[in-house]
């Protein structure tokens, strides 16, 4: 994998549930996020695009804006976080007050479509995919297959022992 310095990232992941569970103690959770943070430090991105859904998108958000990096908030539609838990809808409006850039891909309400749509958008618009992904099918793996399709450079993170 070949990416020059300060080019524009995106992360994709999987959601807590495929890493360890939703307990931010659990030692997954702490390699996903070491992986996260030394691939900024490895890649020196210009931008981090993230999808911001809970997990690795999230995650590679928060780690980005903690190294000093700006990143986009790709949303899939205007009320993506709707039905989270409230403690999760809190961490995610902070989350956004964090962001250089704001972007609904698809306007209006949460259809499951718009997912993937923000997944191309997020390809699209970056010139490298990082992800995190245990081969399971899912949003991940539609993410990294629509990347392969149109010839997009893919960084796995290396985060299982």
């Amino acid at each position: 994998m070949t990416c020059p310095r300060g080019e524009i990232i995106a992360y994709a992941g999987h959601r807590p549930d495929k890493l360890g569970g939703w307990n931010p103690a659990h030692p997954v959770v702490g390699r996903v996020k070491l992986a996260i943070h030394g691939s900024l430090i490895d890649l020196e991105p210009s931008m981090v695009v993230s999808g911001m859904a809970l997990g690795v998108d999230q995650w590679a958000a928060w780690e980005s804006a903690a190294a000093g990096v700006p990143f986009t908030a790709a949303l899939p539609c205007d009320d993506m976080d709707a039905a989270w838990p409230t403690r999760s809808r809190v961490e995610f409006q902070k989350l956004l007050a964090l962001a250089a850039h704001v972007h609904v891909v698809s306007p209006g309400p949460y259809k499951p479509w718009k997912m993937q749509r923000r997944n191309e958008w997020m390809v699209d618009n970056s010139k490298l995919l990082v992800t995190v992904h245990d081969g399971s099918t899912g949003g991940t793996f539609n993410c990294i297959r629509y990347a392969e399709r149109v010839g997009r450079l893919i960084h796995p993170l290396r985060w299982q022992e």
